[in-house]
């Protein structure tokens, strides 16, 4: 496989990674621009949406390391991978809209961080950042913007 082979992200991948920014685009708009008994339903659908991707985007490095993608022992990237999802659901439990919406935000932003670490580590496909920037800047703005509302 070629280093350009190695960075383009498979179709599949993309395609199914945007079609999940609509929930975030849809929800963000509600909460902007819908009427205004919705905006606090669109808020918290929009926080569950978020907890969900998030809590998905920590079983990502789970298969990551399951599949053996890291070098050496797979107990600590294991164990890693479930504080996405730990933080997703106190977020839940602990914040209502619009912090909780904007602590979501920053925990995509800081998984991105991790991701892109991971890569240069070898611990993820090389063309996991050109998929995880794009979605991570969609959906991070999404929850920012509903925390706005």
């Amino acid at each position: 496989m070629t280093i350009r082979a190695a960075l383009v992200t498979p179709p599949a991948a993309r395609a199914l990674g945007y079609a999940g920014l609509i929930p975030f685009v849809g929800l963000a708009g509600v909460t902007l621009v819908g009427p205004d008994e919705w905006r606090l339903l669109a808020q918290g659908a929009l926080a569950q949406y978020g907890a969900i991707i998030l809590s998905f985007m920590g079983g990502c490095r789970w298969g990551f390391a399951a599949a053996g993608m890291g070098r050496g022992p797979v107990f600590a990237p294991l164990a890693l991978s479930v504080l996405p999802a730990l933080y997703a659901w106190g977020v839940l439990v602990a914040a209502a809209p619009p912090l909780n919406l904007a602590m979501l935000a920053a925990g995509l932003a800081a998984l991105l961080a991790a991701d892109l670490a991971l890569v240069r580590a070898g611990g993820a496909p090389r063309w996991w950042p050109t998929l995880r920037w794009p979605l991570t800047l969609v959906a991070g703005a999404s929850l920012l913007a509903g925390s706005f509302a």
